[in-house]
């Protein structure tokens, strides 16, 4: 199974999502985002594959995001998409993919779910 990681190394949730590839027994692709970030229409085929909304994969955390003003409810999905552009760190991790499904895995728990739907694929 070809498995990619976009991840960062200095989250922990994103750690134990590679720890777990790993104890399934695969070794993935891992892009460190933050230093080779996805372009834009990678991230919106991303986007699209996941079926969430934009708003769902910016790092609403960060103190960056209230910043920017993207926390106003009129913001919208290309304007997350440029804010993600210009400042990787508001993306949201680790974002895992596979040939059937791309995941927003956090909690980091959720990479099992995708990782067992692909087993059980014929």
């Amino acid at each position: 199974m070809n498995i990619t990681i976009y991840h960062n190394p200095g989250c922990g949730t994103s750690r134990n999502a590679l720890a777990a590839i790993r104890a399934a027994g695969h070794e993935p692709v891992v892009i460190e985002y933050l230093k080779t970030p996805p372009t834009r229409d990678e991230l919106k085929s991303l986007i699209a594959r996941m079926g969430v909304p934009v708003r769902t994969v910016v790092r609403s955390k960060e103190s960056l995001f209230r910043e920017l003003g993207l926390d106003e409810l009129e913001v919208g999905d290309e304007e997350f998409l440029d804010a993600m552009m210009a400042h990787p760190v508001l993306i949201n991790w680790p974002i895992v993919v596979t040939e059937r499904a791309v995941r927003l895995c956090r909690p980091s728990e959720t990479v099992k779910e995708l990782l067992d739907s692909e087993v059980q694929l014929p």
